[in-house]
């Protein structure tokens, strides 16, 4: 019995010296990740989840959705929900957003929220500009796009055009101006050019003088009556025309 004794101290005494060499072995090697008894482990994990969609099922991007905000704008101003303001233009009245007229426009902003802002004007009167444009100038300023069937109206883009620069809505105006550009014939190029002088519009008169210079029905221009009006009232872009034909033809 005794000597079964001794044999299991002997077993456990060989044990606990093997657990203890274990032991120092692993904090030896941990002992470069260890500060004041504190093992810190950090583990990078990766989640691979199979997706919930069908491979084959295709998916609708966000981009390829129209935006609905100029749909909802014009809402807003053909029912007039939240109007603060009221336009009198030759005695037909147009309610607008003071906060969306100043966001677009510069002039609007200064008049409704700038230092000298009447805060209790309520109705405001428009004597220099006829309705249907004044009409087309809301539309612009809450859509950003022209009224259907205004952009082959000569007369209109043209009104529109001058309101454009009174209250110093740039793209409409650069918008305008193109039109006249791309719209240029032998019948409006004279009065074309008469205007742009008249408004400084320096893209669509050298436009109306390449025209006119390259043109070989000079006779028909020379005949129309904006031709008239042009020499009556702007002799200067008259002669600058007969100058830049006279270039072209040497040439």
């Amino acid at each position: 019995m005794c000597g079964n004794a001794e044999a299991g101290n002997y077993f456990l005494f060989l044990k606990k010296k093997s657990e203890s060499a274990t032991v120092h072995a692993f904090k030896t090697k941990l002992a470069p990740y260890i500060q004041d008894d504190c093992l810190t482990i950090e583990c990078a994990i990766t989640v691979v989840q199979k997706p919930k969609v069908s491979e084959t099922k295709e998916v609708i991007g966000f981009g390829e959705l129209p935006s609905e905000l100029s749909e909802h704008l014009e809402l807003l101003l053909d029912e007039k929900q939240g109007a603060d303001v009221t336009f009198d233009v030759q005695g037909e009245a147009f309610a607008a957003h003071k906060i969306i007229l100043a966001v677009r426009s510069p002039v609007f902003k200064d008049k409704f929220f700038g230092p000298e802002r009447d805060s209790s004007a309520q109705s405001i009167i428009i004597d220099d500009m006829q309705p249907a444009t004044f009409r087309a100038l809301l539309h612009f300023i809450y859509t950003d796009s022209l009224l259907e069937g205004h952009g082959s109206r000569q007369e209109m883009i043209r009104h529109l055009l001058i309101a454009a620069g009174q209250y110093e809505i740039r793209r409409l105006k650069l918008m305008c101006e193109d039109i006249l550009c791309r719209s240029l014939t032998v019948g409006n190029v004279a009065t074309t050019l008469a205007f742009a002088d008249e408004q400084g519009l320096c893209i669509l008169k050298d436009m109306c003088l390449e025209f006119i210079a390259s043109s070989n029905n000079i006779k028909f221009i020379m005949g129309s009556k904006g031709h008239e009006h042009l020499k009556r009232t702007r002799s200067s872009v008259f002669v600058e025309a007969l100058e830049k034909l006279s270039k072209l033809r040497k040439t």
